[in-house]
């Protein structure tokens, strides 16, 4: 009876794989950062890359690219609307530099060099407007992602030498309407910008997409939901996307909710089975992705791998080649794994939990502290703010422990038997100048021109993290 049950759960999970792979999905995924002519935006790669595999992970076809010049863009363009053409679901996505002029959109190739509103309209940037209406005209679902909102790098030459001095350069992105089956969301709202994000790592706006989309069983525009509240919460209400929407259905671009429901139905026994077969389909995406990354110099491309598969198979592997290229192989010694109970690793924690370990000011103090000394930046103010509830996800994500920001009486054992690389002074309790909070991911924060200890600081991070994949298995 139990095999009958997994051979009927498993011909469901077939069938449910089989009926979203049978649309036909077109995706075009771009994100220029390497500008030649105005400043330089590092992560839209690693954003473009990230979103690549997760669009790929539930079936579409992507056109792919990264830095790419004007006629690049055109020739991916060209290959993406042949591609869409009567396709069931066709995705546009591009990260980058994006400029409003006159009340019209444009994205910018890395070559743009544009010093006037005539520049603009005679195809010096790409109007978003006729790009959709020639690339995904006749798709039947058509999803448009733009995370371009940021200012507009050649606002002030395109006024000077406007002959008018009337010309209309606005911040942001001008708002544009969706037409029938169009689903349109920008980072922010019209004439806002957007933030970039941490470098090395995924922008806010992008990191929600990733993070909501294709959630199994998750309707799109409940996904949009979501991904506007997650980006409003992380930017501390600095950002709130906006979006037009004109879909006349509901859209799912993991439909596996039957598929989940028929893994939780079979018995206990039988019940590592189905759900080993229901994750199978994304393992192969997630093994050569990190084939193509695994022997990188780049840490983008790292930070990138970890963004889209923060609780990866490959995590410590990825952390550890991180540590190598940015600093080089360690010298010190870090033994987390002394005094570190198993259950560190599965037992969740909360505000009762911290409760009850009892933290005076004092010891809070020291909990950030040991924080900042293993390279997890927080402010030291006996205080644990959003702030710090932030960094404590950060660091216990990188351990492998629960990551909800609060601590246990086992993971704050757990911190108090690391070795720091340093102990923070009392100047700490005021910010340190051009910081900024950083927002809550999976991997840890890059920190640029470190010596030896804050190297070793980071390696600490790694071993924790190969220590908790350990415990898992």
């Amino acid at each position: 009876m139990r095999t009958l049950t997994i051979i009927v759960s498993l011909m469901c999970i077939a069938l449910s794989v089989s009926a979203a792979k049978a649309d036909r999905r077109v995706a075009f995924v771009v994100g220029n950062g390497a500008y030649k002519n105005v400043a330089q935006l590092p992560n839209p790669p690693i954003d473009a890359k990230a979103m690549a595999s997760t669009l790929r992970n539930v079936g579409f076809e992507v056109i792919e690219g990264s830095n790419l010049t004007r006629d690049q863009m055109t020739e991916k363009l060209l290959d993406f609307g042949r591609k869409a053409q009567g396709s069931d679901v066709a995705v546009f996505y591009y990260a980058g530099h994006g400029i409003a002029v006159g009340g019209s959109n444009y994205l910018l190739p890395v070559d743009a060099d544009i010093k006037s509103e005539m520049d603009v309209k005679l195809g010096a940037a790409i109007n978003i407007d006729l790009t959709l209406d020639q690339t995904m005209g006749d798709a039947k679902v058509k999803l448009v992602f733009l995370d371009a909102c940021r200012d507009n790098p050649f606002a002030a030459k395109i006024k000077s030498n406007s002959a008018t001095r009337s010309v209309n350069v606005q911040s942001g992105l001008a708002e544009m309407k969706s037409g029938e089956g169009t689903l349109i969301a920008f980072a922010t709202g019209p004439g806002q910008t957007a933030l970039d994000g941490q470098e090395g790592n995924n922008s806010p706006f992008t990191r929600a997409l990733i993070d909501n989309i294709t959630k199994p069983g998750v309707e799109i525009q409940q996904a949009m939901t979501s991904v506007r509240a997650q980006v409003n919460e992380e930017t501390h209400k600095g950002q709130l996307p906006w979006g037009h929407t004109n879909l006349i259905g509901a859209v799912y671009l993991n439909p596996a909710q039957q598929t989940q429901q028929v893994a939780n139905a079979a018995p206990t026994a039988s019940n590592n089975a189905p759900a080993a077969a229901a994750s199978g389909s994304s393992d192969g995406v997630e093994l050569e992705y990190w084939r193509s990354v695994k022997e990188t110099n780049k840490p983008e491309e790292l930070n990138a791998y970890l963004s889209t598969y923060p609780n990866g198979q490959f995590k410590a592997l990825a952390l550890a080649r991180l540590a190598a290229i940015q600093n080089g192989p360690s010298t010190t010694t870090r033994n987390l794994n002394a005094g570190v109970d198993p259950a560190t690793f599965t037992d969740d924690a909360s505000q009762l939990t911290e409760d009850q370990i009892g933290l005076d000011k004092g010891q809070r103090r020291d909990v950030q502290r040991r924080l900042n000394g293993l390279g997890f930046d927080t402010k030291v103010t006996g205080a644990f703010t959003d702030d710090t509830r932030t960094v404590l996800k950060r660091w216990q994500a990188a351990r492998g422990y629960p990551s909800t920001g609060f601590l246990n009486k086992l993971q704050h054992k757990a911190l108090l038997s690391e070795i720091v690389a340093s102990t923070t002074t009392a100047s700490d309790d005021n910010p340190k100048p051009g910081r900024r909070a950083a927002p809550a991911q999976s991997a840890p924060v890059q920190h640029r021109g470190g010596g030896g200890d804050a190297g070793a600081a980071f390696m600490g991070g790694v071993v924790g993290g190969m220590m908790g994949g350990m415990f898992r298995r």
